[in-house]
């Protein structure tokens, strides 16, 4: 009988189609167990139903996913190295909890990547990296445009939060996808506007979401990581 080894059939993997499939949530790289802020956003009264949930996901997109969508273009287009892209992570993400949340998942996604490309070198990345960074490196390596590679980042830091919600609200399926459906065009938009503005980078930041960050990691049994 004849194994199938599975770097034989990923060692080669390229575009936008395979990007998404290295950022969805079911993948090992630990996307499932973080709401992207809210769960604590629902602790607090702010998100109660498709409606509030389509506005947390708007500001969570417009900042959040601007800045990591900014960084993780920049390292695909070759604007920055991995090393100084981790720094400016660290200098545009001020809530040391989501800094924690990045690091978990770039971990997650660096060691799913080595399998995919045991042949690239990901010594420059270190052992926790932030996880736009990884995306960025991922993004070149699929042949993604810059563009493309920030669309992913918007899309997960829009999904991962809206899938979280659904499940803690127990929200119709149907209304929370038609609520991500809706929000494609601003995707789209703010993944052109951040670049469009390279090499300068996104400097977004809301206290709001640092503060819903922080207040998770000091509550007793959160259901999710953050």
């Amino acid at each position: 009988m004849t194994t199938l080894d599975p770097r034989t059939s990923l060692s080669a993997p390229s575009g936008l189609a395979m990007l998404f499939t290295l950022a969805d949530s079911r993948l090992p790289i630990g996307g499932h167990v973080h709401s992207g802020g809210v769960e604590e956003a629902i602790t607090e009264g702010l998100v109660r139903d498709v409606v509030t949930l389509d506005a947390y996901l708007r500001r969570r997109m417009r900042i959040s996913g601007a800045v990591a969508a900014s960084l993780a273009a920049a390292v695909c287009a070759g604007i920055l190295s991995p090393v100084d892209a981790d720094h400016e992570t660290d200098a545009r993400t001020p809530s040391p909890a989501a800094r924690a949340a990045s690091r978990s998942q770039g971990r997650g996604l660096r060691r799913l990547a080595e399998t995919v490309w045991p042949d690239h070198d990901w010594s420059t990345l270190g052992r926790r990296p932030h996880l736009p960074v990884v995306s960025g490196v991922v993004g070149a390596l699929t042949g993604s445009t810059p563009s493309e590679t920030a669309s992913v980042q918007i899309y997960t830091a829009m999904t991962g939060a809206a899938i979280a919600a659904q499940r803690l609200l127990a929200l119709d399926p149907g209304a929370v996808a038609a609520c991500t459906i809706g929000l494609a065009s601003e995707c789209d938009r703010i993944a052109d506007s951040v670049t469009a503005g390279l090499p300068r980078l996104e400097n977004l930041s809301d206290p709001l979401l640092d503060f819903l960050g922080e207040r998770h990691v000091q509550r007793e049994r959160p259901l999710f990581a953050s």
